[in-house]
This record gives structure tokens, C-alpha cells and sequence, in this order.
């Protein structure tokens, strides 16, 4: 940082804490305020669907890992009765199908339809709120400058030339505070407007990838079924699965074994 640029911080630093004691008068622009904590809602929002987009993608990857992992856990339980009936065997094969196809098949597309834009648009957070910054330094060096003119005129200095000087710098701060507050309250409200229409496409491509792998999973596990025994899945039907559990624990703990259970 320059020597100059130290000087500004430092007279910043000073006019904050003067402001807070009453020493200098601040300016206060409502309609500009509020417009910013739009924004700052807004950008809150924006990077938590980032956050959140990222982690459902994360998650179907986890949930189709932990498939595979029980997936094999039970085709080893089954054993040798597993593969006489396919059952564990088809199992298996459907959600690595699930994972090695559907997963990878959505993987470009939710990246391209969802995450990227998603993180398009909150890059251009870091810009605004530097100018947001700026405006508010601008803000600091005006209301500086105009508590340096009122004391200069409620109490004459021996040099005529400080006060029609600090009136100058005071007009020049002033114009470069009002064009950075006008530039802000204009632009982000049309920023903010913009939001939907950008983002609606990226929704309606979640809504169509989280369908397509919905579709694709139950169409997985529907071939399962054929392996299932036609008693069982009549029994799941009426609602009878229950019943038939029981009969087999009753006849479990009948085993000498299993007689503490």
C-alpha cells in the first residue's frame, strides 16, 4: 500500500470513530440502503443455492457408493441361496448399473444446466462488493470534508485560502461519492431483478435431472422384482409381509441356538 493510500485509511479509521462519538454528522441515503440489504439477501441466498447445488450432486455420488456397499454386504449374506434365485445377484448389478451409467450420464449435464451457472453469477459478487466498499469510502472522505468546511466557517482560520480550498475538495468528494451511490442504486436493483429469469433455466434442469434419475432408479429396481418370490410380493401387496416375518423369527428362536433371543 502507498503512503497515500495508508493516509486515506487512516483519515477513514478516524472519521468512523469521530462519527460514532457525534463529531462529524454522517449522510444518510435510506432509499440506497435498502436497495443493499437486497442485495446482501440476495447474495446470502445466491451463495447458499451454490453451496447446497454442489452438495446435492455430492450426495447422489454418496448415496449410489453406499448402494454398492450394501449391495455387495448382502450378495455376500446370501451366499450361495442368492445366487440360486438371482435375487442378490440382479440387486447388485442394478445399482452398479446406477452409479456407472445414470450417475455419470447426469454429471456433465447437472454441471453444465446447474452448478456453472449457478457459479456464474455469484462471481460477480467479489466486483460488487468492492464497489459497495468504494462508495463507502467515497461516503467517508465526503462527510470528512464537509465536517472540515463547517468548522472552517463556524471558526475562521488565519488563512483565507483553507476554507474556499476545503470547499473545493469537498465538491470533488461529493461528486465522486454521488456517481459510485447513483451507479449502485441503479444498477442493483436491475441486478437483483435479473436473478429469476437467469436462474430459472438451471431450476427447470434440476427439476428434469432429478426426474430422469428418479425414472431411472425405480426402472433399476423394478427389474429386481422378477426375482422376487411371487408369495412375497403378493404378501407385500396385502400388507401380510409382516405377518410372515414373525412366523420366521418365532421359528428362529424355536432353534436351540437362537432359544435366548
Amino acid at each position: 500500500m502507498s503512503w497515500a493510500g495508508f493516509k486515506k485509511n487512516v483519515n477513514r479509521a478516524t472519521t468512523q470513530v469521530m462519527m460514532k462519538t457525534g463529531h462529524v454528522e454522517r449522510t444518510n441515503d435510506r432509499d440506497y440502503e435498502v436497495e443493499e440489504r437486497r442485495y446482501r439477501t440476495m447474495e446470502s441466498a445466491a451463495n447458499r443455492l451454490q453451496k447446497e447445488a454442489k452438495g446435492y450432486l455430492d450426495s447422489l455420488r454418496a448415496m449410489t457408493a453406499s448402494q454398492m456397499r450394501i449391495a455387495e454386504t448382502i450378495d455376500a449374506f446370501y451366499g450361495d441361496a442368492g445366487t440360486r434365485d438371482g435375487v442378490s445377484r440382479s440387486y447388485k448389478q442394478a445399482v452398479e448399473d446406477l452409479d456407472a451409467e445414470t450417475i455419470k450420464a447426469l454429471d456433465g449435464p447437472y454441471r453444465a444446466t446447474v452448478l456453472e451457472p449457478i457459479s456464474r453469477f455469484c462471481a460477480y459478487f467479489p466486483d460488487i462488493n468492492e464497489c459497495i466498499k468504494k462508495r463507502n469510502n467515497k461516503l467517508l472522505d465526503y462527510d470528512s470534508m464537509r465536517s472540515k468546511v463547517k468548522k472552517l466557517v463556524e471558526k475562521p482560520d488565519k488563512d483565507v485560502t483553507k476554507l474556499p480550498r476545503a470547499e473545493r475538495e469537498a465538491e470533488m468528494a461529493k461528486q465522486a461519492y454521488e456517481q459510485l451511490n447513483e451507479q449502485l442504486f441503479t444498477e442493483l436493483p436491475q441486478l437483483i431483478d435479473l436473478r429469476v429469469p437467469y436462474l430459472d433455466p438451471s431450476f427447470e434442469a434440476l427439476v428434469k435431472i432429478q426426474l430422469r434419475f428418479c425414472a431411472e432408479a425405480y426402472s433399476r429396481m423394478a427389474q429386481v422384482q422378477q426375482y422376487l418370490d411371487a408369495d412375497t410380493r403378493e404378501q407385500y401387496a396385502r400388507g401380510d409381509l409382516d405377518n410372515r416375518v414373525e412366523q420366521v423369527l418365532s421359528e428362529i428362536r424355536d432353534l436351540t441356538i437362537a432359544g435366548t433371543v
